[in-house]
């Protein structure tokens, strides 16, 4: 029986990653949702491999067009954070110097035009702006969603950021494993817990850029995929390596583009905004 349900799991996984079904007209871009200045780097790696080192890790969000619908994946920082000066006493110091909803009005969208917003995990930096687009249904690792309504809350979980989907005037879509967003294979969430329970990473099928592979936040810089780096804040040690290895598998299987989301190196992978990548 055991067997018989680990076939199933992998048959139905293979489904969800196979070629598209169809051509969509997708569309990829890359925003700016802050910075990061990590005044101790100790704590992204349990074996003490970055004690005493500092560190500005990048904050990115993206735009996923599929022909007429908008999906925005992760929300970044809090735009209360424009403007203010960064806190000279916490290990990180996060700064914001343009919102979502600017940068999405120099390429033409609207909030109201998001359909879906697509959270990689439920810490701060990647849900901060979120409630500017209520009209968005919220898609979020199920085991994150919860940890929302947690006491206590559980590590750089802010239940405020996300208001109109945790009182029900806006519709969320709490995800278990992988989900094909819009049926055809084009654009596909995909489980990676480890970091948090929850945590999710994004394919997204171009036609001529081909695959590109979000990581959300397996890792937060391209290192620790070679040397194995653990955050001491995790949630879960071996499914953060386990999610290491299906990104590295899948980023070789597809020959896809893999961007680490924090690692500002990473950045010129994709088209300088307002430029989307196709």
């Amino acid at each position: 029986m055991r067997t018989l349900t680990t076939n199933l799991f992998a048959v139905a996984a293979m489904l969800v990653l196979g070629a598209p079904a169809s051509a969509a007209d997708t569309e990829l871009w890359r925003l700016d949702c802050g910075n990061i200045e990590v005044r101790d780097l100790g704590v992204f790696s349990d074996t003490f491999k970055y004690a005493g080192e500092k560190r500005t890790l990048t904050d990115s969000c993206y735009l996923v067009r599929h022909d007429k619908d908008y999906m925005l994946w992760d929300a970044g920082l809090p735009a209360g954070l424009i403007g203010a000066k960064p806190d000279a006493s916490s290990v990180f110091a996060p700064t914001l110097s343009e919102d979502l909803p600017t940068q999405l009005a120099r390429i033409g969208v609207k909030p109201e035009q998001i359909g879906r917003l697509g959270i990689s995990h439920n810490h701060f930096d990647h849900v901060g702006q979120a409630a500017s687009f209520p009209g968005a249904t919220l898609m979020v690792g199920a085991a994150d969603f919860a940890q929302f309504k947690a006491d206590p809350l559980p590590f750089a979980v802010d239940p405020s950021s996300i208001k109109p989907w945790l009182d029900g005037r806006s519709k969320v879509d709490p995800i278990s494993g992988d989900r094909d967003v819009f049926g055809d294979g084009s654009v596909v969430i995909l489980s990676t817990p480890g970091h948090t329970p929850g945590e999710s990473s994004l394919l997204v099928r171009l036609e001529k850029t081909g695959p590109v592979l979000l990581s959300g936040d397996v890792v937060h810089f391209e290192e620790q995929l070679a040397n194995r780096g653990v955050p001491t804040f995790n949630f879960d040690r071996a499914s953060t390596l386990a999610s290491m290895e299906r990104l590295i598998g899948i980023a070789r299987s597809l020959d896809a583009t893999l961007i680490v989301q924090h690692d500002a190196s990473d950045i010129n992978k994709l088209p300088t905004f307002p430029k989307g990548a196709k």
